[in-house]
């Protein structure tokens, strides 16, 4: 039976703890799932949010869902998140967006500011690791 614990040192303080857990520990998964990065386009392969981080964001969410369900899991069982971002300073509009869909259950989390993503006008790109 997967058991899933979710962390964080009492010594270590966790400045967001409101986004992401210090630790995940996976015990006996029965099912990783890894997704490939997921972008701000529909199901046509059509940018959404041209120029609009927050809305990249939500997009690339939905996409993540969207490929988790296909998988047979969904956003709370995503374990780790590598965010890779072509603007940090909009930091606080991907956490807003984040927010929307992550409650509970976070995930650990990494954000990293790149020069430029696949194509342009991509503005932010997830990478994820699901444990059912």
């Amino acid at each position: 039976m997967t058991k899933i614990t979710r962390g964080n040192p009492p010594n270590l303080k966790n400045v967001r703890a409101s986004v992401y857990n210090h630790f995940i520990r996976v015990d006996n998964p029965s099912t990783l799932i890894f997704l490939s990065g997921q972008l701000s386009r529909d199901a046509n392969g059509d940018l959404v949010g041209a120029g609009d981080m927050a809305e990249q964001t939500r997009q690339a969410i939905r996409n993540m869902q969207t490929v988790l369900e296909a998988a047979g899991g969904s956003l709370s069982d995503i374990v780790s998140i590598v965010v890779y971002t072509t603007d940090i300073r909009q930091f606080k509009e991907i956490v807003a967006a984040r927010m929307e869909f992550f409650k509970d259950k976070l995930p650990t989390s990494k954000i990293v500011e790149v020069n430029h993503l696949a194509d342009p006008g991509l503005l932010i790109e997830f990478q994820d690791t699901a444990a059912l």
